[in-house]
């Protein structure tokens, strides 16, 4: 696993990983763009924060059930019957899963529209303290319940095409999602309509942009040969789902550590200042952006390379693709944690500081990011490293990894919430993250060998000196910019966030190519092969 071998294992992982990274960074960039009307409507307040509860519950089902747990056990078993049984058996097994899903999301939408009320006290006690805000959160959360069947099968046809190799299409499908919510935000923006109006008709988007994220991906599987026949085993007695089903049991606390701890913060920041659950989502979108663009892009292509090294039992191959995913995770995330604590507060003041947020929201936001911050790579990598078990048929150590993880997290929120308020959360989020990494990750080399730990901790430290380096230019050079550009205006906060950001990528790569990190070379090389004409 040396420098030039990892280098030749890595160019295909990185060729594909670029081109979900481009669709993903696409759809990232809408969920920033739509998070940023979304403060500019709402601020952060009572209606902001009725609103992320009530789709904190949706989203935690669909990563529980659909786009978590089960795409990481449906991948694995449909790969295996695409290779070994063809594509029909593979379609039928899809067949059935799509139908099996849809009556069981749907399920559980009736039995939440009944018990939504006292779900959201539940999960919202301190929303009780002010009138009314408990009965809208309960509508929102019924308005939003459609949501998860939708996304759900929208999971099972991005697996499908993940599976067969065809990456940019499922990768793009999100931002449509975006595009819905940004439509609808602007005709608000143009018009004064009240808080209440506004959050609804905000909900009704988010519902046209899930079914718009399932429909997009039909028509590509459809002229690559799938068709859609209903097929449902009462009984689940169908020898691939029950694979399935065997590997979605576990990984359902298995792959979703982070959202059951962002579920258990929503809880606790309930009971802090107002805003506090709207600082938490604030934050955490700006997040989604480095773990979508790089963690969710070698996830998704290393997903589909580790099934098929496991389908094939090639221990050595399986072995150099996840520490090849590994490194490259390492390289994109840690200088992404730097830029985020570099820049914490001008970011979150261009990106958000508008309309009804507040300088106070800011600097609360701008605390809270910071925190989610430090466990950027931890994130990240656990979503390369739980996915690799499953793909081995092996769901119990992601389980206990996870049960680790959450019992960390509520720890370490409950001693830090009330001294940090909503950074204290997130903090609390981070360790949860990193606990539960280096689970995953020495319970990996103690059962199926090493990774290469001296090479992939030499590259970890060069990395993070290049982006500690990179952190201390940007830091500085924003804070000069920011006493020498006159005024608050967007001109003034773009010069103050992005010139630092300009120059920092630059210095971080030129630092990375001069300490001889594989990683940089393949860059560099590809953006040459993109230079050079046919």
């Amino acid at each position: 696993m040396g420098g030039e071998t990892a280098t030749r294992h890595q160019r295909p992982l990185l060729g594909s990983a670029a081109l979900v990274s481009l669709a993903t960074s696409l759809s990232r960039l809408g969920g920033l763009a739509r998070e940023q009307l979304f403060a500019a409507l709402l601020g952060a307040g009572m209606y902001s924060d009725a609103f992320v509860v009530a789709f904190r519950i949706p989203n935690l089902l669909r990563d529980l059930l659909a786009e978590g747990a089960l795409s990481t056990a449906f991948v694995p078993t449909f790969t295996q019957h695409l290779l070994r049984e063809g594509k029909p058996a593979a379609h039928a097994l899809a067949n059935l899963v799509l139908t099996t899903l849809f009556v069981v999301t749907c399920l559980v939408v009736i039995v939440g529209w009944i018990f939504a009320a006292p779900i959201v006290q539940s999960i919202a006690p301190g929303f009780a303290a002010t009138p009314g805000k408990i009965e809208l959160t309960t509508t929102l959360t019924r308005i939003l319940l459609p949501f998860l069947p939708m996304v759900a099968l929208a999971a099972v046809l991005m697996g499908m095409s993940n599976a067969e190799q065809r990456f940019f299409v499922p990768a793009l499908a999100p931002a449509l999602f975006n595009v819905a919510a940004i439509a609808v935000a602007l005709a608000l923006l143009a018009g004064d309509f009240g808080d209440h109006p506004t959050v609804l008709a905000w909900t009704g988007a988010v519902l046209l942009g899930g079914f718009l994220q399932m429909a997009v991906q039909i028509p590509s599987l459809v002229r690559h040969g799938w068709r859609y026949e209903p097929r449902f085993r009462p009984r689940f007695d169908d020898p691939g789902l029950r694979r399935i089903l065997r590997l979605m049991g576990p990984a359902v606390l298995g792959l979703s550590a982070t959202q059951v701890n962002i579920f258990v913060n929503n809880i606790l920041a309930s009971q802090l200042v107002e805003g506090s659950a709207s600082w938490l989502n604030y934050a955490f979108r700006l997040m989604q952006l480095p773990i979508g663009v790089f963690g969710v892009a070698v996830a998704t292509v290393s997903l589909t390379s580790l099934s098929r090294h496991a389908a094939a039992l090639d221990m050595n191959a399986f072995r150099a693709t996840l520490a090849d995913a590994l490194r490259l995770i390492a390289f994109l995330t840690v200088p992404a944690t730097a830029g985020l604590v570099a820049l914490r507060q001008p970011i979150i003041e261009l990106l958000y500081e508008h309309g009804r947020f507040s300088a106070s929201d800011t600097a609360a936001t701008a605390a809270v990011l910071s925190m989610y911050a430090v466990g950027l790579y931890a994130y990240a990598a656990v979503k390369v490293m739980a996915p690799a078990f499953y793909a081995l048929q092996n769901a119990r150590i992601p389980l206990a990894a996870s049960a680790c993880a959450v019992a960390c997290n509520i720890a370490a929120s409950l001693l830090l919430y009330r001294r940090l308020g909503a950074a204290g959360l997130a903090l609390g989020t981070s360790v949860g993250a990193v606990v539960n990494l280096t689970i995953l990750y020495t319970s990996f080399v103690r059962r199926r060998g090493t990774l290469g730990e001296l090479v992939l901790l030499g590259q970890l430290g060069r990395v993070v000196l290049a982006a500690l380096v990179m952190a201390i230019v940007c830091h500085w050079l924003a804070s000069e910019l920011n006493t020498r550009v006159p005024g608050n205006s967007i001109a003034a906060d773009c010069v103050v966030t992005l010139v630092p950001i300009a120059i920092g990528a630059p210095i971080y790569f030129g630092l990375a190519t001069l300490l001889r990190l594989p990683e940089a070379r393949l860059f560099k090389q590809r953006l040459l092969r993109r230079r050079t004409p046919a």
